[in-house]
């Protein structure tokens, strides 16, 4: 009894955590603080950069960034920016990393024992390949322009430790926001 107490009040925990963010984005967008940040970034150059891919990654925040890092690479160097903003990324994704990574897995895998199939697709978590597909899709939502989170999750799977997620954060957020300056660049 004492193990589901625990369970609930870590689910509890995490839609918390969800809830508050949800309504501080809110509160970000509503009284545009978010945007008042990212533009005075934009004067700041490579430190905006950094300011910048820090919001690159979170669901409440990605649009604006991706915005926001657009602008400075067609003002800026694009691998200076993706650099940076890479930093800045970094930054953001593990303290998402910290959040989701052992938590998703284990919500996800308290839910499959409840189903039927739910033998079937647990032993599907434990396979080797799935991890390498997890990684591998982890890693390129993680590059994509759609929220880190999802990807932190899924990589979550892989019983990654934050050592090893460090460089890869790095390296796919770099190349998803060089894309961007690329973009940026010939618009």
């Amino acid at each position: 009894m004492s193990t589901n107490n625990h369970k609930n009040n870590s689910l509890l925990q995490d839609a918390g955590i969800v809830v508050l963010s949800i309504f501080i984005a809110v509160i970000l967008v509503k009284t545009k603080v978010l945007t008042e940040i990212l533009i005075s970034a934009q004067e700041l150059k490579l430190l905006g950069s950094f300011i910048a891919g820090m919001f690159f990654t979170s669901v409440f925040t990605t649009a604006p960034a991706i915005v926001t890092l657009g602008e400075i690479a067609r003002a800026n160097s694009i691998v200076l920016t993706a650099l940076f903003g890479a930093m800045g990324a970094v930054v953001g994704d593990i303290i998402i990393f910290r959040f989701i990574r052992d938590r998703f897995s284990e919500h996800l895998l308290e839910l499959v024992k409840h189903q039927g199939a739910g033998k079937r697709v647990k032993v599907l978590l434990k396979l080797k390949y799935f991890r390498w597909l997890t990684f591998l899709m982890g890693g390129l939502i993680i590059a994509s322009p759609f929220p880190d989170e999802l990807g932190i999750g899924l990589l979550g799977f892989s019983k990654m430790g934050t050592w090893r997620f460090i460089p890869l954060s790095f390296t796919f957020n770099f190349i998803g926001i060089l894309l961007i300056g690329l973009v940026a660049k010939t618009l």
